[in-house]
């Protein structure tokens, strides 16, 4: 009967309109609410075939939506741990109770941005218990082969481990002037010592000294040096690590660059990379001197003996100060000797239908059929943009949109309502008739 089709058509716009202010409530409930993405409700209409001439009401159904893909605005911060996606793509999150199971699983959960604090075991979560998930480096910050396809490579963000921290030294840049008056037949021979400090496995303070003595000839010059390496840590009588006799180019255009390097004892030379290798008692030590008729590093000119330039890598035993991430997804501890370690490298989640995650508590989603398959980018590659520290991203539901909706919502409400009532006197009439 056409009539009630009427009153089922009005029924049906009260229940999905109800649906619509549900939406409403939410957003404008979470409009502050960092990480929110706007909810709402899509209504379809529903035919019924018509015969005979007259007309039935099919009525109207909704689904609700989420536009997880919309980007809220940046919200600067004073935290180097609120951190966000500056474009497409999601951090990989999980709960804070699952790092309690007894298999180990880690539930994948994915959200937009996040305030991270370590807890009291050390773990960067959330205050609502989203734990920030990354892939571990190893012991020199490098981050192992990981599968992208899937979380299982994915391991809880961790800092106190590293709370301290030394770094060992395994090269020096060394660069200095030798006197091209020592090696000629006035000289008188004596060696010229350069005590480099260096670090041990342990962030000991080492010595590593370089002895330069000049071959004196009978006449003219000889251009030629033996550079002994003593190291502090090793037992005197293994001392000198290693020899090496240099021979410097005295021609007109390269005068004063290295002609040639001869490893003597206990190492040997790259005339590719310009580097002299031995080992202390700590390990291999890579010593760059500069490359054949290069004068970058070590010289021979007739000026006084004097280190021009002299670096290293490592650094002492430090505490951590502070940990920040950064563009790249790099977690980075900063100790107080200057020292920066890499600890885990956070990647950006993406989903062929960002609209297809599901919704979870606390501003997190999780995959579905509808999603699409996981891939784990390295921030800033493909279609997902970097990691922004010192910055969280504002809900996407806007106050103002939100009110003008709930008016016309009310108003379709208010207009069902009318139909129910109208049809209702309709068939108050229809019975006053058979009175």
């Amino acid at each position: 009967m056409t009539i009630s089709s009427s009153l089922n058509a009005g029924v049906m716009g009260l229940s999905v309109n109800a649906s619509k202010l549900a939406t409403i409530a939410d957003n404008i409930a979470n409009s502050s609410t960092y990480g929110y993405k706007r909810a709402g409700a899509d209504f379809f209409s529903m035919a019924i075939s018509q015969s005979g001439g007259s007309y039935t009401a099919g009525g109207v159904r909704s689904t609700s939506v989420r536009d997880v893909e919309a980007q809220g605005s940046l919200a600067s911060t004073n935290h180097p741990l609120d951190i966000t996606i500056g474009g497409r793509g999601m951090l990989p999150v999980t709960k804070i109770s699952s790092l309690d199971n007894p298999d180990g699983a880690l539930p994948l959960q994915l959200t937009s941005s996040g305030s991270f604090r370590p807890d009291k075991d050390g773990y960067l979560r959330t205050s609502s218990g989203l734990v920030l998930l990354g892939w571990e480096a190893d012991i020199d910050g490098n981050i192992p082969t990981q599968p992208r396809d899937s979380s299982a490579g994915l391991q809880p963000v961790e800092i106190y481990s590293q709370r301290f921290a030394a770094s060992p030294t395994t090269r020096i840049e060394l660069g200095v002037n030798l006197p091209a008056t020592a090696t000629q037949s006035s000289g008188n021979g004596v060696s010229l010592q350069l005590p480099v400090e260096y670090f041990d496995n342990l962030g000991a303070s080492q010595t590593l000294n370089a002895s330069f003595t000049p071959t004196v000839p009978a006449t003219g010059s000889s251009n030629t040096w033996t550079l002994s390496l003593d190291d502090s840590a090793t037992d005197a009588l293994s001392n000198p690590v290693a020899e090496f006799e240099i021979v410097f180019d005295d021609t007109r255009g390269t005068g004063g660059a290295i002609l040639s390097v001869t490893a003597l004892s206990g190492g040997s030379y790259d005339p590719l990379t310009g580097e002299i290798s031995t080992t202390v008692n700590s390990g291999p030590l890579a010593i760059e001197i500069g490359m054949l008729g290069s004068s970058n590093r070590m010289t021979q000119l007739s000026a006084e003996f004097a280190p021009t330039s002299v670096t290293k890598n490592g650094s002492p035993v430090g505490t951590m100060t502070s940990v920040e991430v950064d563009v790249n997804g790099y977690v980075n501890a900063i100790y107080d000797t200057g020292f920066v370690r890499r600890l885990f490298q956070i990647p950006v989640a993406d989903v062929p239908n960002l609209n297809g995650l599901a919704s979870e508590d606390n501003q997190a989603f999780s995959l579905t059929q509808a999603s699409g398959s996981l891939y784990l980018w390295d921030a800033g590659d493909g279609p997902t943009g970097g990691v922004i520290g010192y910055a969280l991203q504002e809900s996407t539901a806007d106050i103002a949109g939100e009110l003008t909706d709930l008016i016309v919502t009310q108003r379709a409400y208010s207009s069902n309502a009318k139909v129910i009532q109208t049809v209702d006197e309709m068939l108050q009439e229809t019975t006053n008739i058979k009175r």
